[in-house]
């Protein structure tokens, strides 16, 4: 059996669809209990979504590798996927054309009142470490579940949307992609820099919006929602991560802190006009009935976001951690 050795530990479940999930991977099946009454986006759904999606990615330590494809995994996803995106578009769904969409992204309110601004005026150095663990379930695979969407455009679209991942993945470098200055940003905070290091920590509200990469790129007939989540990444986070830049400045978290997010305004600032000229009109130029796809994928990525800043900002106004374990209570 192809064993892997490498990648997080499993971690413990937060509820039976959780526990089924991990019973599959260690190669003890269990009952499904009902997916249809788990809430679409709580800790037990979301993590054993995350879990499914990870077997795509660098897997588990002591997981058979070969369990990517095994069918009852794929069945039980699938169930998960479902109960996912039905609340999403039950949820998220707002009725508009594309370039109302993507122009309100385009808007920074006058008086920003999100995570970014809250960290840039008044974050204490605890809460930007709990954020970069937090975000670093996807930062430390950052560009990954956006490069699945490559294989399913063609023309403009590829080619804008190559352009872009090729500066994720640092432009041919290896020191420069951005997993890594993300890595280089935790170890500046005193993090543990390992893959997956943090699930056990991760709020439901972090996963869920991991997890709704991975259901996007994964899914050929979602490309048009994974180019609109990728818009809306892209177009949103150049005054963003300027915000975060300064917030590690004013913390003195790191030089390498502050560089990951600096690097960011200046590429993402360019990005958004690739992928607003390139890869959203060119999908549209070739597939023309995707339009309302790129807007959903745009509103439940807004929505998965709002989710996370308010949990987020909740947690810190009340003087209380974020996080689901302490940080140094994580196990990798």
């Amino acid at each position: 059996m192809p064993i892997d050795f490498t990648g997080p530990t499993l971690p413990p479940a937060r509820g039976p669809l959780s526990e089924t999930v991990l019973g599959l991977l260690r190669g003890a099946p269990r009952a499904l209990p009902p997916v249809e009454e788990a809430d679409p986006y709580g800790d037990d759904l979301q993590l054993a979504l995350y879990l499914c999606y990870e077997l795509h990615y660098r897997g588990f330590a002591g997981v058979d590798s070969a369990l990517e494809w095994d069918p009852d995994l794929l069945r039980l996803r699938a169930l998960l996927e479902d109960r996912f995106l039905t609340a999403l578009r039950t949820d998220a769904t707002r009725v508009r054309g594309v370039d109302e969409a993507v122009g309100e992204l385009l808007v920074e309110p006058v008086n920003g009142t999100g995570v970014s601004h809250r960290l840039r005026e008044k974050g204490e150095l605890w809460q930007l470490r709990e954020y970069a663990a937090q975000r670093s379930l996807y930062h430390l695979k950052e560009a990954d579940p956006h490069a699945w969407v490559l294989p399913r455009l063609w023309g403009r679209a590829k080619a804008g949307m190559a352009a872009v991942e090729f500066d994720e993945f640092g432009g041919g470098r290896g020191e420069r992609v951005h997993a890594k200055l993300f890595a280089d940003l935790m170890a500046d905070l005193g993090l543990n820099t390992e893959y997956g290091h943090y699930l056990d920590a991760g709020c439901a509200q972090v996963l869920a919006t991991v997890n709704l990469m991975s259901l996007f790129g994964l899914h050929r007939a979602l490309r048009g929602a994974l180019v609109g989540h990728f818009a809306a990444v892209e177009i949103t986070s150049s005054p963003g991560s300027r915000r975060l830049a300064e917030a590690m400045a004013r913390t003195g978290a790191g030089p390498a802190a502050e560089h990951f997010y600096s690097e960011h305004v200046e590429a993402d600032a360019v990005h958004e006009q690739v992928v607003r000229h390139d890869v959203i009109a060119g999908l549209l130029e070739e597939e023309p009935h995707l339009a309302p796809d790129v807007v959903f994928g745009i509103d439940a990525t807004g929505f998965l976001e709002d989710r996370l800043g308010e949990h987020l900002l909740a947690c810190w106004e009340a003087g209380r951690s974020s996080l689901r374990v302490p940080l140094e209570e994580a196990r990798g």
